[in-house]
C-alpha cells in the first residue's frame, strides 16, 4: 500500500494541476495568496471550516480533535504563527488546548470565499508571522435573494440553514442561520470516537478514569447567526455593521482529558468608508471589532467526573481598530495606517459535585492577561515596465501584562516592539508568464498560554521572528495553468515546547508548492495541488538529540476531477500523503502511516432554484490519520505512546436546496 501512494504522488506531481480553480496571473497586490472560492456552496458536509480548507487546499492540513472545530496547519504553522481573520476582525479561541480554534468560530455557511496568503507578507495585521487566512463572509445583495439548505450525512448529521438578503442602494441587509449536529463518526475500523479512546487506554495511553460514562453520547450540536447591514449614506460613503452569533454545545475531544461544554463567540463589527475624498485620499478606511469567548470545558463525561468532576473555564475577549488611508503617488498606491487591539485572556478552575450541585472555590488558571498592541504600516505597489515592485513596512510596540495571581518569581509584565517588512518583485516576461521573487521579515509575541500556563511556566519569553525567502512562477494559458513555488524561512527565537514549559529555539522551515489545472475538454478539467515541506531545529533543545521540528507535514497532494455538463456536475478527488517519518520523538509526535483517499460528488439541478448534491467521501473505507500529536496540546498518552484520532470511515451524504 506503501507504494501505491508513493506511486499516487509521484506520478500526480509530474502531471496536473489542485483542487482550488487558480485565477488568471496578476501582478497587482496577490502575489503570495491563495483563493478559496465558493465555500458555503461547494463544502456542504459540516460547518468545519478547517476540514474544507484542508480538501481544498495542499498547503492546509487539519489537526483532528473532535468531529467538528478542529485546527489546522499552513505550511507547518498553527496557533499564534498564522494569523486568522473573518473580514477584517481578528478571531481568536478560549481554549488554551485548542478546543475551540478561530477558525471555529467562523461557520462554513457564511464563507464566500477564503484568502490564503503565506509568508511574511502582510502589514496591516499584527501577529502575521508565516501566514494569514481571511474568512471574507457573505455580503448583503441589493436584489432580494437566499436560500435554504438540507443536509444529512452519515453518523447521524442533520444540517439546517438558510440566508436572506436584500435592499436597495441606500439600504442593504443580510441574515444567515444555521443549525447542526452529529453523533459521533466512525473510523475505517468502525471505530467511534469512544471506542478509539477505548482502545488507545487499553493500549496503555490513558486510564480507566479517561473513558466516557456513557459510549452513545453526541459527538456535538452547533447553532449559527450572521446579521450584515450596509448603508450608503451617500454615493461615495458606506457603512458596514455586523454580527456573528456562534453556539457550540458538548463537543467531545475524546483525545484530551475534558471535553468543551459549550463555546459561545459573539463578533460585532463595524466599518465605515469613504471614497474619493480629496486628491490626497481615493479610499478612507476605519474598521473597528470586538469579539467575546466564553469556553468552559470539564470531564463531566467522563468516568473520572462520575462524582465530582473538573471544570476550567476560559475567557477571551479581542477589541481592534485599524485606519487607513490610500492614494495616489507617482506612478503607484500608497497606504498607510495605524492598527490597535487589545485582547485579554483569563481562566479559572473548579469542581462540581454531581449530587449536589454545589462548586468548590474557584482558583486562576491564567492570569487575567492583557495583550496590548499599537503599530503604524504602509505599503507601496508601483509598476516599472514589466515590473511589479511591492513594498511594505509595520511598526509595533506590544506589551503583555498580566493582572492576576502570578507563581513566585514570574514577571508580570513583558514589552516588545518589532519591525517588519517585506520586498516583492513580479516579472511580467509575456502576457501568460510571471516571476516572482519575495523577501519579508515579521515578528510575533508570545501569547498568556506560552509564558504563564505548563507546569514550569518561565513568563519570559522573546518574540519569534521570521526571515523568509520565496521565488516562483505563475502561468495562465487557455485551457491550462501551472504555478509554483519554493520558499525558505529562518525562525529566529522559535517558541516552542519542551515536556513542561516553552523555550525560545532557532529552526528553520522550507519547501515546494505546485498548483496547476488542465481543461480535458470543455466540460472536463483536471486540478492539482502538491506541498512539501522540511523543517529542522538549529540545534536539539537541551537534554534531547532530535532535530526534527514538529507539525512539519509530509509531502500532501490533492488531485481532482470535474466534469460539468448542462444540468449535471461531478467531482472526484484524491487527497494524499506520504508516510510521516520524520517527527519530533522527543517532543510526542510518532510515525504515521501514508494514505490515500478517494471521494465523490454529484450535484444535479432540478429546476432553476433546486438543486441536489449527493456525495460519498473515504470511498474505500480506509482507516487513516491526519495530524500528529506534538505535545504542545496536552493529549492522553502512556509512556512514549500518544492517542491519535482517526479520521472518519466512508461518508455518505445529501443535500437540498432551495435559491431565489
Amino acid at each position: 500500500m506503501k507504494r501505491v501512494i508513493g506511486l499516487s504522488l509521484v506520478v500526480s506531481t509530474i502531471l496536473f494541476a489542485e483542487t482550488a480553480v487558480l485565477e488568471p496571473v496578476t501582478v497587482v497586490g496577490e502575489t503570495f495568496s491563495k483563493e478559496v472560492k465558493d465555500i458555503s456552496g461547494e463544502d456542504l458536509r459540516s460547518a468545519d471550516l478547517s476540514d474544507a480548507l484542508s480538501r481544498q487546499n495542499s498547503s492546509i492540513t487539519m489537526i483532528r480533535g473532535s468531529g467538528v472545530a478542529n485546527d489546522i496547519l499552513l505550511r507547518g504553522q498553527k496557533r499564534d504563527n498564522i494569523n486568522i481573520l473573518m473580514d477584517e476582525a481578528k478571531v481568536y479561541g478560549g481554549c488554551p488546548n485548542r478546543m475551540d480554534p478561530a477558525l471555529s468560530h467562523i461557520h462554513s455557511d457564511n464563507i464566500e470565499n477564503v484568502k490564503i496568503v503565506e509568508g511574511p507578507y502582510d502589514v496591516e495585521h499584527f501577529g502575521t508571522l508565516s501566514g494569514m487566512v481571511i474568512a471574507e463572509t457573505k455580503n448583503p445583495t441589493k436584489e432580494l435573494s437566499g436560500d435554504v439548505n438540507l443536509n444529512m450525512g452519515s453518523y447521524g448529521y442533520q444540517k439546517e440553514s438558510a440566508s436572506v438578503s436584500g435592499g436597495n442602494d441606500t439600504l442593504r441587509v443580510l441574515m444567515s442561520a444555521s443549525k447542526e449536529k452529529s453523533n459521533q463518526y466512525q473510523d475505517g475500523n468502525g471505530n467511534t470516537l469512544s471506542d478509539q479512546l477505548n482502545n488507545a487506554i487499553a493500549q496503555g495511553m490513558g486510564v480507566a478514569g479517561n473513558r466516557y460514562l456513557s459510549s452513545d453520547l453526541k459527538a456535538y450540536e452547533k447553532k449559527t447567526f450572521m446579521g450584515k447591514v450596509f448603508i450608503n449614506p451617500v454615493d461615495n460613503q458606506e457603512i458596514r455593521l455586523g454580527y456573528t452569533l456562534n453556539r457550540s454545545d458538548n463537543v467531545l475531544y475524546p483525545s484530551r482529558g475534558m471535553d468543551a461544554d459549550y463555546d459561545d463567540s459573539d463578533i460585532f463589527t463595524f466599518g465605515y468608508s469613504i471614497y474619493n475624498l480629496s486628491a490626497y485620499s481615493k479610499e478612507l478606511n476605519l474598521e473597528v471589532y470586538t469579539s467575546e469567548v466564553v469556553h468552559p470545558m470539564s470531564n463531566k463525561n467522563r468516568v473520572s467526573g462520575a462524582t465530582n468532576y473538573s471544570t476550567a473555564k476560559m475567557y477571551t475577549d479581542m477589541d481592534g481598530a485599524k485606519l487607513k488611508n490610500v492614494t495616489n503617488i507617482g506612478n503607484g498606491e500608497l497606504t498607510y495606517g495605524i492598527d490597535v487591539s487589545r485582547r485579554n485572556w483569563d481562566g479559572e478552575s473548579y469542581t462540581t459535585n454531581v449530587a449536589t450541585g454545589v462548586e468548590s472555590a474557584h482558583t486562576s488558571n491564567l492570569p487575567d492577561v492583557d495583550t496590548t498592541n499599537r503599530a503604524l504600516f504602509a505599503k507601496y505597489i508601483t509598476n516599472l515596465d514589466n515590473v511589479n515592485i511591492q513594498l511594505g513596512t509595520r511598526y509595533d510596540d506590544t506589551t503583555v501584562k498580566a493582572h492576576g495571581p502570578l507563581t513566585s518569581g514570574l514577571k508580570d509584565r513583558n514589552d516588545y516592539d518589532a519591525l517588519s517588512a517585506y520586498a516583492i518583485a513580479t516579472l511580467r516576461a509575456s502576457d501568460n508568464v510571471d516571476y516572482f521573487l519575495g523577501f519579508g521579515k515579521a515578528s510575533r509575541v508570545p501569547d498568556a498560554k506560552e509564558l504563564y500556563r505548563g507546569t514550569n511556566p518561565t513568563a519570559n519569553l522573546d518574540q519569534t521572528t521570521n526571515y523568509e525567502t520565496d521565488l516562483g512562477f505563475k502561468t495562465h494559458f487557455d485551457g491550462y495553468g501551472v504555478n509554483g513555488k519554493v520558499f525558505y524561512s529562518v525562525l529566529k527565537d522559535y517558541i516552542y515546547y519542551n515536556s513542561s514549559k516553552y523555550v525560545n529555539i532557532d529552526a528553520v522551515i522550507y519547501g515546494a508548492e505546485l498548483d496547476a489545472y488542465y481543461d480535458l475538454s470543455d466540460a472536463l478539467t483536471l486540478d492539482y495541488g502538491m506541498t512539501y515541506l522540511k523543517g529542522r531545529k538549529d540545534d536539539p533543545i537541551s537534554g534531547q538529540s532530535d532535530k526534527d521540528l514538529a507539525d512539519i507535514v509530509p509531502l500532501k497532494a490533492n488531485v481532482g476531477l470535474r466534469y460539468h455538463r448542462a444540468e449535471h456536475s461531478i467531482k472526484t478527488e484524491m487527497i494524499a500523503a506520504k508516510r510521516w517519518n520524520n517527527y519530533d520523538s522527543d517532543n510526542g509526535e510518532q510515525e504515521i502511516s501514508g494514505y490515500a483517499v478517494f471521494n465523490i460528488k454529484y450535484n444535479y439541478k432540478v429546476t432553476k432554484n433546486i438543486d441536489v448534491t449527493l456525495g460519498m467521501d473515504n470511498i474505500f473505507d480506509k482507516n487513516y490519520a491526519v495530524s500528529n500529536t506534538y505535545r504542545d496540546i496536552s493529549l492522553l498518552s502512556g509512556g512514549g505512546d500518544v492517542i491519535l484520532i482517526n479520521e472518519p470511515g466512508r461518508y455518505l451524504y445529501a443535500n437540498l436546496r432551495y435559491t431565489f
